[in-house]
């Protein structure tokens, strides 16, 4: 699904996908409770910084903004709910009802009237969560095992002998080999939006052509998503969704999600997820936590950290911030030494973490047809992360 990374330029992604905000009344106030460790003085700068978000926010001079949690040291600083009218808003375009029309408001960016929020590409990362998990509990297979391996009942006019190089890291980490053009999302040819109005993905992914060998190149492929699927239902012998509750979702007590699925009936692993911005944060704190939760040994500790090491660096060499690309997160290192790793999604689905300061935000969001004044990219690091010190 739509994502924060294309092959477009650093500049554009920033102030074009990230972009999140809200234009409505705040519906929660929030905790601000400080850590015992936190000074007064950063106690007051903190509540500060969310205040003026919070009100700018509501102001709109981030868009449309959904929700925006902040989470330092396990404490919840800020939880904002926000009212946006989107029946009246999607009344401007077209509303056909389809899962994958993105102005239908039954489907986007809440699931029909629901607190699930559409997350688009954080799927991606989720996907990978489960990935690392069958991995650990099938040691059969590697990610180094070949991709095709998971794919020989289809009958593919792709005769490209690279098509069998391919491993599963490459798919993870976006150097699949495949050629793809993924960006323009108001463009019917766009390799996506083309893969979503197909009746079969995963041929219609296998049979691209290929401009490099596996491994060379990351280019980014939501088509390569969906394989990862297809990968962890046939190492588990369960649909993700089905995986997820088992493995993921029960353990961290998240009882409510919805998932699209392909009109093959596979489930939509590069884009179809919804949960609650609150369930949102446990990926953050599980991610924090080295995979842990509640003492529990959740995710693989090794997986994680494999997740969040880039595998593709210095992706957008013209810009300051180097913006790498680990196995379905996403990950950037300014010239001030911070460095996180994210889960991005189109429209403004966001979860940001930085290890060293033990924090984390959430923002959903749904910016896809206006570009709002600012944009929450930097906040993090510009306002927040100074108003600890």
């Amino acid at each position: 699904m739509k994502v924060s990374r294309t092959n477009a330029t650093y500049v554009w992604l920033v102030f074009s996908i990230l972009l999140l905000g809200c234009n409505s009344a705040s519906k929660n106030n929030t905790n601000t409770s400080s850590t015992s460790n936190t000074t007064l003085s950063a106690e007051h700068d903190i509540a500060h910084v969310i205040n003026v978000l919070n009100n700018d926010i509501k102001d709109g001079d981030y868009g449309l903004i959904d929700h925006f949690m902040l989470v330092h040291n396990g404490e919840v600083l800020a939880d904002f709910q926000y009212q946006n009218d989107y029946e009246t808003i999607a009344k401007k375009y077209d509303t056909t009802d389809h899962q994958y029309n993105y102005n239908h408001p039954d489907w986007h960016p809440f699931y029909k009237n629901t607190d699930l929020h559409t997350l688009q590409s954080v799927t991606k990362s989720v996907t990978s969560i489960l990935m690392g998990i069958a991995l650990d509990n099938q040691q059969t297979y590697t990610v180094d095992t070949k991709a095709m391996t998971f794919f020989s009942e289809y009958t593919l006019d792709n005769k490209d002998e690279r098509l069998f190089d391919m491993t599963i890291e490459d798919l993870l980490t976006m150097r699949s080999g495949l050629k793809w053009v993924e960006g323009e999302y108001d463009d019917l040819t766009d390799d996506c939006i083309a893969m979503e109005a197909s009746d079969d993905w995963i041929p219609f992914v296998l049979n691209k052509p290929f401009d490099s060998n596996p491994g060379e190149k990351f280019v980014y492929n939501s088509g390569v998503s969906v394989l990862i699927g297809k990968i962890v239902r046939d190492i588990t012998g369960k649909k993700i969704d089905a995986y997820a509750e088992e493995v993921l979702f029960g353990p961290l007590g998240i009882t409510e999600y919805y998932w699209k699925k392909t009109p093959k009936g596979e489930i939509d692993t590069e884009g179809g997820l919804y949960l609650k911005a609150q369930d949102l944060a446990k990926i953050g704190t599980l991610f924090l936590g080295e995979g842990k939760w509640n003492d529990k040994q959740v995710v693989p500790k090794d997986w994680v950290r494999s997740s969040i090491n880039p595998k593709a660096t210095n992706l957008y060499p013209e810009e300051s911030v180097d913006v790498g690309y680990g196995y379905q997160w996403w990950t950037e290192r300014f010239e001030n030494g911070t460095h996180f790793f994210s889960a991005n999604g189109y429209g403004g689905q966001f979860l940001m973490v930085v290890p060293d300061e033990n924090i984390f935000v959430v923002f959903n969001g749904w910016n896809i047809n206006d570009q709002p004044e600012k944009s929450t990219f930097y906040v993090l690091v510009n306002n927040i992360l100074p108003a600890l010190d």
